[in-house]
């Protein structure tokens, strides 16, 4: 049978229509264009494109022309429901040219009285309807009707891949999102402020109802609620054990739990009155879950596999961040604790070191400066005067910097004195080389072999006009006598290397301006930026330019020569220095 020429252009008609409807993928722009190109085929003064919500099994309309407004934002339609909701119910279009005689009809456009319906079906499912009025009784034909449910099917197709298009730049969009959440969980490290942002940013991923971040007390075995939200207001919530409820559940088994309705499930713990569905997503950080994110709504299923996906990305990124912030808030607290601690063992080592002579001594002058390399050091000093008129000055070093230097050196300084005292019963045994002697005996034993003391003893004599020293490992000290500017060559083993160690003893006759000047080797082994050793030459330099001043002067002298040469390199050592000058 040949082929009318009305047919033939009918069907020029649908393939042009077809193959428009097929080129644009922005569903927007094929919304809009879809009741241009219907335009083509039959007159109509009222359009509407119904999308069907298979969740709640209505209808809502995604674009129309000539609906009254609000209509086309407010109208719901349940399938079943009018003409529309008729023709998606039974997959088949439906044409009515009197709209009055069909107790269907539900008006939508004053005015209409012929109504064509054509549903939108993909792969044996309907996804939605054609709608199209017109005032005109008997407006629309079978003609009419044929060549809409044709384009419908076009269009079925055409809405599909626009509405994955869309999906697919949701999606992409959505990941962007996640990126820069992430980037601004990791910048918030104060806990509290970092739960309160992750609940206000996850509402940029899923615009939430109820949403509580609960962690796992790991002491209690508990979760608890951290922050809760409900429509934008804090709501309490009780503690969880892990295993109890959804959220217990989730934790425990470290899984995600979505329940589209809550009174079908019996571990649900009703907080919220009107919730319907819950989602719980834990957060896991490796293979221990440290808490759970947790949604509420009052409406059914109400969460999408989709929103499982992104919930549990975020939760991951928030797991991290969670994580950093706590590490941070130990961490914080405990340097709080240990500047508390290093500056209360400050004040115990300057306590320990002397701030003046012992009483009664007027023939000499004494002056001493002790700067750490950090906020402890290991250096230490002492005047003690165990008989009447004599006067020892100890200075050492111990190996090492900071608190366990700090500790050592304590111990050491605490055995010196304790054998210096012994001199008033046997002052043969206690001698400047038998205290060093006896205090390298007890260091040794106590087995800290990474650290050891060099310390320089000396004990003036102002009754019989004499100093002994003895030395074991700390720069050699500096005499100046006469004309004479010298360092008193005296090496030793440190204190603690070896057992058994025995030292030499020196003595010296005492004139009056005499000055004896003791360094640790911060002071000898300061570096410049260029590395170089500040060196015992320049000391002795220092000391000649000073040597008729007070004791305070030379000590002033030193540290400021030494400081000149360092600038602004850091200290890379403790720096003592003891001047002692006996009096005219």
């Amino acid at each position: 049978m040949p082929i009318s020429a009305n047919t033939t252009e009918q069907l020029t008609t649908l393939f042009a229509l077809g193959r428009e409807v097929a080129s644009v993928l922005d569903l927007d722009d094929l919304l809009e264009k879809i009741p241009q190109l219907i335009a083509r085929i039959t007159r109509f003064q009222a359009f509407a494109m119904y999308l069907l919500d298979p969740k709640r099994n209505e209808l809502t309309v995604a674009y129309s022309v000539g609906y009254p407004e609000p209509t086309a934002r407010t109208l719901r339609l349940k399938v079943g429901h009018g003409l529309v909701g008729a023709a998606v119910a039974l997959g088949q279009p439906i044409l009515v040219n009197d709209v009055h005689t069909d107790p269907r009809y539900v008006e939508a456009v004053p005015g209409s009285n012929a109504e064509l319906v054509v549903p939108l079906r993909r792969k044996g499912r309907v996804i939605g309807a054609l709608n199209l009025l017109s005032p005109t009784v008997g407006q629309f034909t079978e003609t009419d009707e044929a060549m809409l449910r044709q384009f419908g099917a076009h269009v079925a197709v055409a809405i599909e891949n626009a509405l994955l298009v869309e999906q697919e730049r949701d999606y992409a969009r959505t990941l962007e999102t996640l990126s820069e959440i992430g980037r601004e969980f990791g910048a918030i490290l104060n806990l509290d402020e970092l739960l309160t942002r992750i609940a206000n940013l996850t509402r940029r991923v899923i615009d939430y109802r109820t949403f509580g971040i609960l962690l796992v007390n790991d002491e209690t075995r508990e979760l608890e609620m951290k922050v809760a939200v409900r429509y934008g207001d804090k709501i309490t919530v009780p503690r969880v054990k892990l295993g109890v409820g959804l959220v217990g559940y989730a934790a425990l088994h470290k899984t995600a739990v979505n329940v589209p309705d809550v009174s079908t499930d019996e571990r649900y713990i009703k907080v919220v009155d009107d919730a319907k569905s819950e989602l719980v997503i834990p957060l896991l950080l490796q293979d221990r879950c440290i808490g759970v994110f947790d949604l509420e709504s009052p409406e059914l299923d109400a969460f999408s596999k989709s929103d499982v996906e992104i919930l549990t990305l975020l939760a991951s990124q928030a797991a991290v961040a969670i994580e950093n912030a706590r590490l941070y808030e130990t961490i914080r607290a405990n340097e709080v604790r240990l500047e508390k601690e290093i500056r209360f063992a400050q004040r115990v080592q300057m306590a320990l070191l002397p701030t003046e002579l012992p009483k009664r001594l007027k023939t000499v002058d004494v002056c001493a400066h002790f700067s750490p390399a950090r906020e402890l050091g290991g250096d230490l000093y002492d005047y003690l005067a165990p008989e009447p008129n004599s006067l020892v000055v100890a200075v050492g070093d111990v190996s090492g910097k900071g608190v366990p230097a700090a500790l050592y050196s304590a111990f050491a300084g605490e055995l010196i004195r304790s054998r210096t005292f012994r001199r008033r019963y046997a002052p043969e045994r206690f001698g400047p080389a038998g205290v060093l002697a006896s205090t390298n005996i007890i260091l040794h034993q106590r087995q800290l072999e990474e650290y050891y003391c060099t310390l320089c003893y000396s004990v003036f004599d102002f009754k019989r006009r004499s100093v002994t020293m003895a030395n074991s490992g700390l720069p050699f000290p500096v005499r100046c006598s006469g004309d004479t500017v010298a360092q008193i060559e005296l090496p030793g083993v440190p204190l603690g290397s070896f057992p058994g160690s025995t030292y030499d003893e020196v003595s010296f006759d005492l004139s009056p301006g005499d000055l004896f000047v003791f360094c640790t080797d911060g002071v000898s082994e300061a570096n410049d930026a260029l590395g170089r050793e500040f060196g015992s030459d320049r000391l002795l330099d220092v000391v000649r330019g000073v040597r008729q001043g007070s004791a305070r002067q030379v000590v002033d002298a030193i540290c400021a020569a030494v400081q000149e040469f360092r600038g602004d390199t850091p200290p890379n050592d403790d720096m003592t220095v003891v001047v002692v000058r006996i009096a005219a």
